[in-house]
């Protein structure tokens, strides 16, 4: 989840102040982090507290409310303020953006071994966005971005060599794969490349018209702060474009220590306490995932 935590900050500054560039300053003095990383802090402690309905609701709330201004949009900041535990129909992007601790607990290696998707983490996924975002386009924003993250663990990882052709050591093919899934699977065109994309693109705020630019911005990149670039330079709603795709570009590349380092020192001691809680437990899980 630390891809999308750098791809806040790192769009931190562009959010209101777009650039249609790939030239910037990965990392400026003035860069912060924004809702986007307190959402998804809370998604991770939830599931690291069972991953159920009043996990998420408990977690969200909690962090919302230690953070009371860092960006929420009107309808979600009223949740959270609120004795509320309903879902509000939503189908803004905050869904996506959050979601990236699920799809790093679905099991690669349940994948390899049965050729199924692994239930739990997948379910969790959906879940993490129906608390709030129960419209239809919100539960899919986050599915798609939870299944692009997990395929990308999958294909990048070399997990499809149990049961079929390695193809880990072709980024390409492996990007072929998730784009076809995510297309027959979704419904998203993900056939406009960039270029065609950044001119015309304008802040938006659904997931449906950022969730599909996001992971196109992570299938034209050739690395991790490459796919950062190309989704701040489309504009829009910088931050949190560049969250989604920073969550997908983590599981398929990994991240440059001194980004990671640099993106840690934005963060104030509690949320580091989450990520540091985060790391153990997620690794048992990666480790079964490559038995």
């Amino acid at each position: 989840m630390m891809g999308a935590i750098i791809g806040d900050i790192v769009g931190s500054v562009y959010e209101w102040h777009n650039i249609k560039t790939k030239d910037f300053p990965l990392f400026r003095d003035d860069c912060f982090f924004t809702d986007d990383t307190v959402m998804t802090i809370a998604v991770a402690e939830a599931v690291m507290n069972g991953g159920q309905r009043d996990d998420f609701i408990d977690a969200m709330k909690k962090y919302g409310r230690m953070y009371p201004d860092a960006g929420y949009g009107g309808r979600f900041g009223a949740w959270l303020f609120s004795d509320s535990r309903e879902p509000y129909n939503s189908y803004g992007n905050g869904s996506a953006m959050r979601v990236s601790p699920c799809g790093w607990t679905m099991d690669c290696g349940f994948c390899a071994r049965t050729g199924m998707w692994p239930s739990n983490g997948r379910a969790r996924a959906s879940l993490s966005a129906e608390v709030t975002h129960n419209h239809p386009e919100g539960i899919k924003g986050a599915m798609a971005t939870a299944d692009a993250i997990f395929l990308c663990r999958y294909y990048f990882g070399g997990y499809c060599g149990d049961y079929e052709m390695p193809i880990n050591d072709n980024p390409s093919e492996c990007k072929r794969h998730i784009r076809e899934h995510i297309e027959r699977e979704y419904g998203y065109d993900l056939s406009q490349p960039l270029d065609e994309i950044r001119p015309s693109y304008r802040f938006n705020e659904t997931c449906q018209n950022t969730v599909p630019q996001a992971i196109i911005a992570f299938l034209e990149s050739t690395d991790f702060e490459d796919a950062i670039r190309n989704a701040i330079s489309l504009g829009g709603d910088s931050d949190t474009l560049a969250a989604i795709t920073g969550s997908i570009a983590e599981a398929a590349y990994g991240i440059p220590n001194w980004i990671k380092d640099k993106a840690y020192s934005y963060l104030d001691e509690p949320l580091k306490d989450v990520l540091r809680r985060w790391k153990q437990y997620i690794a048992p899980v990666r480790r079964a995932n490559q038995t």
